[in-house]
């Protein structure tokens, strides 16, 4: 470190130089795309009927057909082998969050000494990696191990670039010996289904054709991430380990300004934005929009729309090729959702909407009034899966590092509730009184469907505070974690609504078969459903103590912690819902409880130790090395002027000493809860050994300190 306390990193130059070769001249039509096997690609490789079978199944959901299979699986093969690719591996989602692959060559040897290359349609459809180390949660025991995992067609095949090759990953769900779901791709799809299932039914109602259609959610994820400089991530223990600074002061200036949000973006960054979109584009991958976000090295990349299980795939590649990209421009990405204290955390705004069985968007109002109707029904379908199951919902964003995140700096508070803006609050609470008969945008919009005229689109503004807000056409739910996986929060949304769609269903067929006037029933449904689910509506500031007493008014769950969240999922309410809807056995779903309570006790058991370590062997020894500077020179000094001339360096000196001493007993208590049982006790010692230690940060020289500071995290790129 130099006297500025600022380290040397990579030169710019040098960065470039290594960068100078990665852009190539593709254009982004030639180059999207290039390492998938779509649809468009198999047309080259598959006979017409295979391609019209496959092409089937990808569009409408489904197995493939076992007949095309080896004709799939060749093609595939040859295409891979086209691209560079050595081996093949079933791409599957543990219950870990991230990702996981066995890789197998293609390679079969011939007998005469040579090799052929093979891969079979056996192979393509069903895997048996075992993976015995995952988590369970308690769903196998260590005898009955196996794992099978089986192909996604509905997620295209795609190629992973390597230093020295390639590899074709197909995407796989992950199950145990019994069927039962060890990943979290299978109950997403099953919640997929669950929804098209209900949406189908209450198309029928409004006599739309669902022969041979589905209907489906799509997903647009916002992705929040910092980029440091790799020199910093390796000085920082913490990091590396936990993902997040145990340690560091707040610096004079960071976010108070605005001045970094959408700012200009620096050369350095703009180059890791452009290879990762190049990366990403090749992978098929939409991203769409860049920009700076509001912390200092925070920023922002999202992608299109597109249809829910290859969107959460496609986030899953994206994150890992994030961290890739960032490590070959001398960076590194961090995807945790609190890295530094002080500023605004890291989310993934998951904006979620429903296409019916006939291709609209259910969630956009539209020009007629037959599907304003729609869009008014799975609006109130909403609200009321919302509220009766707030705590589910909470629960499936729960995380150690999101406890973080949560209830400050843009990030929504842990109480779920929904934000719809004025005009649509408006049309609402005339539903309840009766019937709406104008909107704050002028014209009538009764409820009935010959009436109901074209209600204005985006009629919302977003709110930052709220964890659920209508921004328009879609729902964003803005307590997803940046480094979570989107398959648990969608597995949630679709079931709920599945559910709250279901108890409508119902009530219109029985009014239906009873040859009740379908307007009237519509209206009395939606007006039950306001009049008892209006408590979750709420356009306000979130943040504000008049909120929290209001919301404990209205009974709505406040599940401040990971602990208290998780509970929910082993309520009786929670196990029916999945049960019911075919997403998550009660095995199933206590075996998630299981994991996520081991993996939340874990985190905080090493950053609790890594925190002592830090302390004892970094933190303790800057400290008395900066005593000792102190002491000589007080010692010199007085030995000159032969007078007490230097009280305030004594009294540095001292202030030094004691938050020393300070650090020592924290860690003491620390050392003493961390093996316990107790995790709120350990949190809450973790905080006191960091409080001290920052205030330590301010005192202690620079040159001594150990740890690179929050202004060089931040703000040296």
């Amino acid at each position: 470190m130099g006297k500025s306390g600022l380290r040397e990193i990579q030169p710019m130059e040098d960065v470039m130089n290594e960068l100078a070769d990665i852009k190539g001249v593709q254009t982004i039509s030639d180059l999207y795309g290039q390492n998938v096997f779509s649809l468009k690609v198999m047309r080259n490789y598959l006979s017409e009927k295979a391609y019209k079978s496959l092409s089937t199944t990808i569009r409408e959901g489904g197995r493939l057909n076992s007949e095309i299979a080896d004709e799939v699986a060749e093609a595939m093969k040859n295409w891979a082998i086209s691209k560079g690719a050595t081996h093949f591996t079933h791409w599957f989602q543990p219950l870990t969050g991230a990702t996981a692959e066995k890789h197998d060559s293609f390679i079969e040897p011939d007998g005469e000494g040579g090799v052929v290359l093979k891969f079979s349609g056996k192979e393509l459809i069903q895997g048996e990696p075992d993976a015995s180390s995952f988590p369970s949660g308690g769903l196998r025991a260590t005898f009955e191990a196996r794992g099978y995992t089986a192909w996604d067609p509905t997620s295209p095949a795609f190629i992973k670039e390597g230093p020295q090759g390639a590899t074709l990953c197909i995407p796989t769900i992950f199950c145990g010996w019994h069927g039962e779901a060890l990943d979290k791709k299978t109950p997403l799809l099953r919640s997929m289904k669950a929804l098209s299932k209900q949406v189908c039914r209450l198309a029928n109602l409004f006599g739309i054709d669902t022969q041979g259609k589905r209907a489906y959610a799509t997903l647009g994820g916002e992705q929040e991430y910092f980029l440091i400089d790799r020199k910093f991530y390796l000085e920082r223990i913490d990091l590396i380990q936990t993902g997040r600074t145990l340690f560091g002061k707040e610096p004079a200036k960071h976010q108070q300004m605005a001045d970094h949000y959408f700012g200009a973006i620096k050369t350095r960054v703009i180059a890791y934005m452009e290879d990762l979109d190049r990366e990403l584009w090749k992978l098929g991958v939409p991203a769409k929009t860049r920009h700076n976000e509001v912390s200092p090295a925070q920023f922002e990349i999202a992608p299109v729309f597109e249809e829910l299980n290859l969107a959460v795939d496609h986030d899953m590649m994206r994150m890992e090729v994030m961290r890739q990209v960032a490590e070959r421009h001398g960076l590194v990405c961090l995807l945790h959702e609190k890295p530094f204290a002080g500023v605004n955390g890291s989310g993934k705004h998951n904006n979620w909407a429903i296409v019916g069985p006939d291709g609209k968007n259910w969630l956009y109002p539209g020009k007629n009034p037959h599907d304003n109707a729609k869009f008014l029904t799975i609006l109130c379908a909403v609200i009321k899966a919302v509220d009766t199951y707030a705590g589910v919902l909470r629960a499936s964003v729960a995380s150690a590092a999101n406890d973080h995140r949560l209830g400050s700096h843009e990030a929504p508070p842990a109480i779920i509730s929904i934000f719809l803006g004025d005009q649509l609050t408006d049309v609402i609470e005339q539903i309840e009184k009766g019937g709406a008969k104008s909107s704050k945008q002028g014209g009538t919009i009764e409820i009935g469907v010959d009436s109901l005229p074209t209600l204005p689109r985006d009629a919302t503004d977003r709110n930052r505070t709220s964890p659920f807000a209508f921004t328009g056409a879609k729902f964003e739910f803005r307590a997803v974690g940046s480094g979570m996986s989107c398959s648990g929060p969608n597995i949630v949304l679709n079931t709920i609504v599945a559910d709250a769609l279901d108890e409508i269903c119902t009530k219109l067929e029985a009014d239906a078969k009873a040859k009740k006037d379908f307007n009237e029933s519509l209206q009395k449904v939606l007006q039950e459903i306001i009049k008892k689910h209006k408590r979750v509506l709420y356009n306000g500031d979130n943040y504000t103590q008049q909120w929290l007493a209001e919301a404990k008014k209205r009974g709505l769950p406040n599940l401040i912690t990971t602990p208290e969240a998780l509970s929910v999922l082993k309520q009786e309410s929670t196990i029916k819902l999945f049960e019911k809807h075919g997403v998550l056995s009660k095995r199933e779903l206590n075996s998630r409880y299981e994991v996520y309570t081991e993996t939340y006790e874990a985190t905080i058991k090493y950053e609790a130790s890594c925190a002592i370590h830090l302390a004892k062997t970094m933190i303790i020894p800057a400290c008395l090395g900066y005593q000792e500077e102190l002491s000589q020179t007080i010692k010199s000094v007085e030995g000159v002027s032969k007078s007490n001339t230097t009280r305030a360096t004594r009294d540095l000196l001292k202030n030094v000493c004691q938050k020393t001493d300070k650090v020592l007993a924290a860690i003491q208590k620390l050392e003493s809860v961390v093996e316990g049982k107790s995790t709120v006790k350990t949190v809450a010692a973790m905080e006191e050994l960091r409080e001290v230690v920052d205030a330590l940060e301010g005192l202690v020289s620079a040159e001594k300190w150990p740890l690179p500071s929050y202004t060089e995290m931040l703000f040296v790129m």
